[in-house]
């Protein structure tokens, strides 16, 4: 099995590439050779099987990105919210073009005779609205209140009609809030659900634009990475045209986030200063708070663990990573 990591540098596409290093399969099947594709080369993991790193332009594939006889294209390749808002052309360049960009990689790959290629794409909660009362099951519209969420719900139709056209098998995965992100804050407007954990953790202060009773859909970085996996393994057969799923997130406040903070380091909490930024509320105050993921659960999608867990699972897989990469 060949596979390729659009978007490999990056946080989700790096647990991956490890993932897939450390085991040395997907789903049953063996892996022959994996592709990191970045902005620049990305870091490459220990592997039994080649690995080839290549830094360039999403919207301008080179072809040894989805090589030949490529089986599973990961695309995580994007501008994230708070940048995309920001910065309109970016946004839709990125986000859009580069998704055309994996289609006609894919068009050419079955012209030549290939089997269509696993496209896991990572979509985002963005892409609904609804607020903090809206709970949403499986049919619900979507009807962004941003241009991140907007390029998201648009790629993702563009991914349904390609693979309806026979030029790949799609499976979108509308990831909730990532949390908690290792490493240093970014420029998604969710960024700071991860920052109010990360940073207490390494002993530093840390803003909170939002009250506390502001509740949000997560999911940890290990279990979505897990869903990913999934997507990329898992028997498409009973999709039929929908090719986009809500997996099951946690629904959680972020009083609840510190809660189980403390939990894990009494006191750490007192490190997260309430700051109000009307800005970053307007954007991530549009976002559902919770959703029915029937569907996922149908297909196989793990359910999610306890919120302590999460904190706990940061401080054993990135507390210390993230506290050298800062030289803290």
């Amino acid at each position: 099995m060949r596979v390729t990591i659009l978007g490999g540098g990056g946080f989700l596409g790096q647990r991956i590439a490890a993932a897939l290093a450390a085991s040395g399969t997907l789903g049953a099947r063996p892996v022959a050779h994996l592709t990191l594709f970045d902005i620049a080369p990305p870091r490459t993991p220990a592997a039994r099987f080649p690995v080839t790193a290549l830094g360039g332009d999403v919207t301008d594939l080179p072809a040894e990105a989805i090589p030949p006889g490529t089986d599973v294209i990961f695309h995580l390749a994007a501008v994230v919210s708070a940048q995309a808002e920001a910065d309109y052309d970016l946004g839709r360049r990125v986000n859009l073009r580069g998704t055309d960009a994996v289609v006609d990689a894919c068009r050419a790959l079955t012209a030549a005779g290939g089997k269509p290629p696993r496209v896991v794409f990572t979509s985002s909660v963005a892409s609904f609205s609804g607020g903090q009362n809206a709970v949403l099951a499986d049919d619900a519209r979507q009807i962004p209140a941003n241009s991140y969420g907007a390029q998201k719900a648009a790629a993702e139709l563009i991914l349904a009609d390609a693979t309806r056209r026979g030029f790949m098998d799609a499976v979108t995965v509308r990831l909730p809030t990532v949390v908690v992100r290792p490493g240093r804050p970014n420029k998604a407007a969710s960024s700071f659900f991860s920052a109010i954990i990360r940073e207490p953790l390494l002993g530093l202060e840390t803003e909170l634009p939002v009250d506390d009773g502001f509740a949000v859909w997560i999911a940890s970085p290990r279990r979505a990475t897990d869903w990913l996996l999934h997507a990329a393994a898992m028997d498409t057969g009973t999709m039929g045209l929908d090719r986009s799923l809500t997996p099951p997130g946690l629904s959680v406040t972020v009083a609840e986030m510190l809660a189980a903070l403390e939990l894990v380091k009494p006191g750490a909490s007192a490190l997260v200063r309430r700051a109000a930024d009307p800005a970053i509320a307007a954007i991530v105050g549009g976002w559902p708070a919770a959703f029915i993921p029937a569907r996922a659960e149908a297909l196989g999608f793990a359910p999610h663990e306890p919120l302590v867990d999460v904190v706990r699972a940061f401080v054993a897989d990135d507390l210390a990573a993230t506290r050298a990469d800062r030289g803290l």
